[in-house]
């Protein structure tokens, strides 16, 4: 599970970089890599965004398991 958290952070991370060249540099990466309004380009936003929900997920995850830990008196 690990290593699918890390994948999915380093995906989040390629489009959040990406969102960042767009911000500042008005620069959209994957659409000059792959074409504007592509399928691929579509699916690629689309893979960015899953990832970006799963690692809401991830960062929530901690609270639920603290919360079954039992206090140390």
């Amino acid at each position: 599970m690990e290593t699918l958290q890390k994948v999915l952070l380093v995906i989040t991370i390629i489009g959040a970089i990406n969102w960042g060249l767009i911000g500042i540099l008005d620069f959209d990466l994957v659409a000059t890599l792959f074409g504007t309004e592509t399928l691929f380009t579509k699916i690629i936003y689309t893979l960015v965004g899953i990832c970006g929900l799963f690692n809401i997920g991830i960062l929530f995850a901690h609270i639920d398991s603290d919360a079954r830990r039992p206090i140390k008196a």
